[in-house]
């Protein structure tokens, strides 16, 4: 495809996730195209509802640029869901006003994992890939795009429980009491997910991210088997290069910051912290064998400029000069924040970071 070809002009974010020298510390943000930004809103309103608004290919595009249109970001990520596999294995995904996603269909018995189809991410998520392709040709190489997905643990959860949960009963007790059928539905969703992010990156995706927002509920012995051992598979069978360029993956297990040296063995090219992992921990701990993305906590954008700034820089000391570091926050921007906030924080890395990268560029 012709919009494939077009020269990256940015190219920050990929050259960082590879350790690679760079001018300056690359940022994006989880959750960038979302509720704080009042142009977000009113697309969301002209589409009518979150899921009506993933599914249009050109408002899904719409949405992924507004916030490029604002901040300097290094890096744009598609406009999705998490859940949009689950959707496509017939479970009927819809959203409870004020109570998240929910489902028709509940997985809890060996019949119903033995029911479940594997979608063919080409045909059966289409949309995601229209969307892929739309948002690509639209940057036309202005920065990378992100595609992602959730985690098998991640997503089984939502699918057996039947939405959010605080405890977690349901699939905890399919974990220890019945962990076959546990693991038959993990080794469906490892299959889709491979399968998902390889159509993506097919598509234009130029970098993935695996989202395990719930990895952190676990005991460690129980995260490896049931969380990690599932990534580890997908990352091994995704592909690594396209269009002449590596195609970088990133992990991000939410509060899993006791076990980066475990997560940085499972053959991803970057870790995502949150806000609870002091960074050059983490950073003497992983050494150079995986880049690091994060880790402000995202109240900080609640703080008046010069905390946000003080703060940035602050993480910036903590990790020190040199390459594999991209800025984030800990976690999804909070919707309340001030969209005047995110500027100031975007503009503070790329200023305050550029002195720990001389040695590199001197």
């Amino acid at each position: 495809m012709a919009d494939k070809m077009a020269e990256l002009k940015n190219d920050r974010f990929l050259r960082a996730l590879l350790g690679e020298p760079v001018d300056a510390t690359p940022v994006w943000m989880m959750r960038q195209a979302g509720r704080y930004l009042p142009e977000y809103r009113a697309t969301r309103a002209q589409a009518g509802d979150f899921l009506s608004l993933c599914k249009n290919r050109e408002l899904a595009c719409e949405v992924t640029i507004q916030p490029l249109e604002r901040y300097e970001l290094d890096a744009a990520i598609l406009f999705s869901d998490i859940l949009t596999i689950p959707d496509a294995m017939g479970l009927g995904l819809y959203f409870e006003v004020g109570e998240g996603p929910r489902f028709k269909k509940i997985i809890r018995t060996e019949q119903d994992v033995a029911d479940l189809p594997v979608p063919d991410s080409a045909s059966d998520l289409d949309y995601v890939m229209n969307a892929v392709k739309t948002i690509r040709s639209e940057l036309n190489g202005r920065v990378p795009l992100i595609g992602f997905s959730g985690s098998p643990w991640t997503l089984a959860t939502y699918m057996v429980e039947g939405g959010s949960s605080k405890d977690f009963r349901h699939i905890k007790k399919m974990m220890y009491a019945t962990p076959e059928i546990l693991h038959e539905l993990l080794n469906k969703l490892a299959l889709s997910v491979t399968d998902y992010l390889n159509e993506q990156i097919r598509s234009g995706a130029q970098a993935v991210q695996i989202f395990d927002t719930w990895g952190g509920v676990l005991s460690g012995p129980m995260y490896r088997e049931f969380s990690l051992k599932y990534m580890q598979q997908i990352v091994s069978g995704l592909i690594r290069e396209h269009d002449g360029r590596k195609v970088p993956v990133i992990m991000f297990t939410k509060n899993g910051g006791q076990w980066l040296e475990h997560i940085a063995d499972a053959g991803a090219d970057a870790l995502g912290l949150d806000w609870t992992t002091d960074i050059g921990n983490a950073r003497s701990r992983v050494g150079d064998r995986v880049a690091l993305q994060g880790n402000m906590d995202p109240s900080v954008l609640y703080a008046p400029e010069a905390r946000i700034r003080e703060e940035v820089g602050n993480i910036l000391a903590s990790y020190g000069s040199g390459s594999g570091h991209v800025f984030n926050l800990g976690h999804g921007i909070h919707q309340f924040v001030d969209p005047a906030a995110p500027k100031v924080f975007v503009d503070a890395v790329h200023e305050l970071s550029a002195k720990y990268h001389e040695a590199q560029n001197g």
